[in-house]
């Protein structure tokens, strides 16, 4: 069952679809068969990340103007989903090229760039992103590896990155090294490796670690030994690395709802063929009204979450300098979404939901394992919450005030065109705050009139109402919280995921005012309703509010209960 919402661009996600598809169907790459067999074997899916890079998935990471694909981020984001919906440890493997590559993308010189998209388009080069290091977490600025200036006017880089997806298949890393010994904001810059070029014993691989799920990924790491690297390797200018690292991060935080949504999409899809299957009771489980209602309600949350991912892909393009704020949301926000309806699912499912082989050779137990690490990735759900809460002054005035970047939403919801991808329109702080949210009191107005004249349900303009409100009460919320420093209190944290929440309900009511996203509005009015329930939780939906989004049986079931 699928629960899209948008209409996403279609050109490489639909080539990459179909040739999943036809190769899962021969039995080959992306088969339930191969997927368990690596799983279990702990190995590298080769052959799937090949077939993807025959059919163009690299072109996705590399921007338009240098031979990428046509629909920058949401198209980026569409495609990796169309992987992640078959099986995230390909997704994750194949996809952290785009995480190395991107820091060149936002600071690089015309030159690097250039280079970097003929080795990404032409000889499908891996690149890795070495952030991380033993000991530090996520705590960037307590990096130990070193870039020291030679002789020779080159760099040469000391230290360990660990643990890092394609530390070793990689080709290129791109390192955040420590360039000045008392560290700081400043003392850090980013060196882009070719490991090919490397003289012998300037770098030795790490093992790759066993892992709880994504268990076929390259999780391994790199130590370098005074490794030579040319002066033209460094991204930006020494002391840029962790700027550019942190806008970077903006669309990388982003593309992980990627992730999320096709994972959960992929759980629903076993449930609901599950249930389909079952007989229970003298009918099919599918059949039940508690089973109807945990897949409809699961199909709502996946529509939530499409509307949440969609958007923010395309406030990358549309209003750039929000994304410190938008990339925090939904990466706190959709995988949590997503986690709790893999939950729920996995209690139709029963035991069989934990089993290897009793239900579809093990896929859902594989997906709620490998979904699981998506939360930590580029900053843990904690921190990107926290991220947010420092936001919350700003964004509680400019939510009372009603002011929001009109131009740039209007070109992140498809009234106007969306213009490419600019990198360096990425800011560290969002100025305008986030104008998906703040203009929800106006787009509810317009959904109300949409509802009086019949274009939608009459219960989207309800819901929209609702949304507003809570809007508005959440502004109250941030106001009251007391200005805090690293330090927030629980209380902040519960806020921030309400900010979530309507966020991607904010999104949900965007898709439905704007141009053609009356198409589909009973799966965004679900969306709403769902959206209501995890803010406010006395909220109880109409029974038939999430019916139509599970379709029957094929055909009537006359088999004993088993």
């Amino acid at each position: 069952m699928n629960a899209d919402v948008p209409a996403w661009p279609t050109d490489l996600p639909t080539v990459l679809a179909d040739a999943m598809t036809a190769a899962a169907a021969a039995g080959g790459p992306f088969s339930v068969s191969r997927s368990a067999a690596l799983d279990a074997a702990e190995a590298f899916p080769d052959q799937e990340c090949a077939l993807l890079d025959v059919f163009g998935l690299p072109r996705a990471y590399v921007p338009t103007r240098f031979g990428g694909a046509q629909g920058g981020l949401p198209e980026l984001l569409h495609a990796l989903r169309e992987v992640a919906r078959r099986d995230v440890t390909v997704a994750v493997a194949h996809g952290k090229t785009f995480l190395g590559a991107v820091s060149a993308w936002v600071a690089g010189t015309e030159e690097q760039q250039r280079a970097l998209a003929q080795l990404v388009l032409d000889e499908n080069s891996v690149v890795a992103w070495g952030l991380t290091e033993p000991g530090i977490g996520s705590d960037l600025l307590a990096g130990t590896l070193t870039a020291a200036l030679g002789p020779a006017g080159e760099w040469r880089l000391t230290g360990v990155k660990w643990p890092i997806n394609n530390a070793t298949r990689g080709r290129l890393l791109c390192v955040l090294a420590r360039t000045d010994p008392d560290g700081g904001p400043r003392g850090f810059s980013l060196f882009l490796i070719d490991k090919s070029t490397l003289p012998e014993g300037a770098w030795q691989p790490l093992p790759k670690e066993p892992t709880h799920g994504i268990r076929g990924a390259d999780i391994s790491g790199l130590r370098l030994c005074d490794a030579p690297v040319p002066a033209d390797a460094l991204i930006g200018e020494v002391g840029d690395g962790l700027g550019i690292v942190l806008r970077a991060l903006q669309l990388t935080r982003t593309l992980c709802a990627a992730l999320s949504v096709g994972a959960g999409e992929h759980a629903l899809q076993l449930v609901r063929e599950f249930a389909a299957d079952r007989a229970l009771y003298g009918t099919r489980l599918l059949l039940l009204p508690l089973a109807r209602r945990v897949l409809g309600r699961a199909a709502a949350s996946l529509a939530l979450v499409d509307a949440a991912a969609l958007l923010g892909g395309r406030c990358a393009h549309g209003l750039p300098g929000e994304m410190s704020t938008v990339s925090a949301v939904v990466k706190a926000g959709v995988p949590w979404i997503v986690q709790q309806t893999i939950d729920d699912l996995a209690e139709l499912l029963g035991a069989r939901g934990f089993l290897t082989e009793e239900h579809a050779e093990g896929m859902f137990q594989k997906l709620e394992r490998d979904h699981r690490i998506v939360a930590v990735f580029d900053g843990s759900t904690a921190l990107n919450r926290s991220l947010l809460i420092s936001q919350f002054p700003l964004l509680a005035r400019r939510i009372r005030t009603g002011a929001y970047d009109a131009a740039g939403l209007a070109a992140t919801t498809g009234e106007t065109p969306l213009p490419e991808l600019d990198p360096a329109a990425l800011r560290l702080v969002s100025r305008t705050g986030c104008s998906i949210v703040q203009a929800v009191p106006g787009v509810a107005a317009r959904i109300a009139d949409l509802a009086a004249a019949g274009s939608v349900p009459p219960r989207a303009g309800e819901l929209a109402a609702m949304l507003s409100a809570q809007t508005g009460a959440l502004a109250e919320a941030m106001a009251k919280l007391p200005l805090t420093g690293r330090n927030a209190p629980a209380a902040a944290f519960a806020v921030a995921r309400r900010f979530e929440v309507c966020f991607a309900g904010a999104a949900a009511l965007h898709l439905l005012a704007a141009p053609g996203g009356v198409e589909r509005p009973v799966v965004l009015t679900a969306a709403l309703e769902r959206c209501l329930e995890l803010l406010v939780p006395s909220h109880r939906p109409p029974s038939d509010a999430y019916e139509s989004l599970v379709p029957p049986p094929a055909q009537s079931v006359e088999e004993p209960v088993r």
